[in-house]
């Protein structure tokens, strides 16, 4: 998980501005459609499987876990997630705004493993990854 995240973060870099989304426990950045083809060529490089509202019913399980807990793809939406033979996954949402100008994207880990404080230890962890 963290190189994947420290990937994306140096390919980012200068880029993006994160902060952090306590609604979905996740980083947050924002940019102007301009430059949609490159940060989305970047997060299909690092994050290879690209769901959609069209495909995510057939998902795996724990694809569709994560798309119910953001509150399921609309149209134009979707959702990139890491290796799914790991324990852990990367995912990063693309939530393309109501004005056409902007798109939001949220960089999350998704583990069912470990306790409560071990949850909290790796979105310590986490956060610190990505400097917040």
């Amino acid at each position: 998980m963290e190189i994947v995240c420290r990937e994306l973060l140096n390919s980012f870099q200068g880029v993006l501005s994160w902060k952090w989304d306590r609604r979905f426990e996740t980083v947050l950045a924002e940019f102007g459609v301009e430059s949609k083809e490159n940060i989305r060529a970047t997060l299909e490089r690092s994050l290879g499987n690209i769901w959609d509202s069209s495909n995510v019913g057939n998902a795996p399980d724990r694809v569709r876990t994560i798309d119910s807990h953001l509150g399921g793809l609309w149209p134009g939406q979707l959702l990139f997630t890491s290796d799914l033979d790991h324990e852990a996954l990367v995912f990063c949402t693309w939530w393309p705004w109501g004005d056409g100008k902007a798109i939001s994207i949220r960089i999350g880990l998704s583990d069912n493993q470990g306790s409560d404080s071990e949850r909290a230890e790796q979105i310590q962890s986490f956060k610190s990854w990505f400097g917040i």
